[in-house]
């Protein structure tokens, strides 16, 4: 019996269960999500569909795709979360190194993109083996699609594999940008949104985009600063405090943040947090960045909620002039 398991055509005795040719292969069932013949595989009924001669499996499994007052926090679909700041798990070393920059970020929530098992080496350490499900909220992703179908059918395995139904969409428009291919996004968030999942959006940061992706029903709208893992910093905050004044739902900036000031500036602009990865992993000292963005959300965040003074065209002096020697 030939199967095609990602992508890779492999040769068994006999047809078997789902559970065991996941045994035969050394992956742990639980870790995994299974799609046979485009067709997910429910985590329940493992030990009862069999595979057979022709059949085409993919087994995927997650990878590596600042903590404010405790009255102080931000809710996306009807959860409340005291960090305003969300992480990737990209980019780092190792899985050691990502889940000690996780920890240091104070951040709840990580994103994680959905990739195949490698089957050759089924024995190799996971993200989940070093970032708990248990510990943090895990946000899957769609890094790497580039059209509504595709992201679709990730985020549906990436529901099976571990239950979540809250999600990062993301559908990009070229490989040289990595800029959201806008009417893919919208093709794609409505189609997850009709499918019961509850939708962050990256999108551009064009106010009137943003306002649609709302009303759609997307839980949070996520404008690019500047491009993913350019570490531009925010190119038009303009149009990001618009996205803000007109949506109701949270907004955070996703992409482009480079260092602590980038952070503080988003916040600053009423932001309810910031995504980024590569300004963490990408550093010298990984660890260190990590904590001075948790600084520099909660800064951005206090600055924000203290408002600024008002900006004057000449100097003001802050001593009193009266009683002047």
């Amino acid at each position: 019996m030939k199967l095609l398991i990602n992508g890779e055509e492999r040769t068994f005795a006999a047809p078997m269960s789902v559970e065991t040719l996941l045994g035969q292969l050394g992956v742990d069932s639980r870790k995994v999500a299974v799609e046979r013949n485009l067709e997910i595989v429910p985590k329940s009924a493992y030990d009862r569909i069999e595979v057979g001669e022709g059949d085409r499996l993919e087994v995927v499994h997650f990878i590596g795709g600042g903590s404010g007052a405790d009255d102080d926090f931000f809710e996306v679909a009807g959860r409340r979360f005291h960090s305003r700041l969300l992480v990737g798990t990209g980019k780092y070393k190792d899985f050691e190194e990502t889940a000690v920059a996780i920890k240091a970020s104070g951040a709840e929530i990580v994103t994680v993109a959905v990739r195949r098992v490698n089957l050759s080496d089924p024995s190799q350490p996971m993200l989940v083996d070093y970032v708990s499900p248990k510990d943090y909220t895990f946000l899957p992703n769609t890094a790497g699609c580039y059209s509504a179908d595709e992201a679709v059918r990730t985020l549906r395995l990436a529901r099976e594999a571990g239950g979540w139904d809250l999600v990062k969409l993301e559908v990009l428009g070229d490989q040289k940008t990595l800029y959201p291919n806008m009417p893919e996004t919208l093709k794609a968030a409505e189609a997850l949104i009709r499918d019961g999942f509850k939708v962050m959006v990256y999108c551009s940061d064009d106010p009137i985009q943003a306002k649609m992706l709302e009303e759609m029903g997307c839980v949070a709208i996520m404008p690019l600063g500047s491009l993913i893992g350019s570490g531009l910093g925010i190119i038009n905050p303009i149009n990001i405090r618009l996205i803000k004044e007109n949506c109701a739902v949270p907004v955070l900036v996703d992409a482009g943040v480079g260092t602590a000031s980038d952070a503080a500036v988003a916040m600053e602009l009423g932001c309810d947090g910031v995504l980024m990865n590569t300004a963490i992993a990408a550093a010298r000292d990984p660890i260190r960045m990590a904590r001075a963005m948790k600084l520099a959300v909660e800064a951005g965040r206090l600055s924000y909620l203290a408002g600024r003074m008002p900006r004057k065209l000449y100097a003001d002096p802050s001593s009193p002039l009266a009683g002047l020697i």
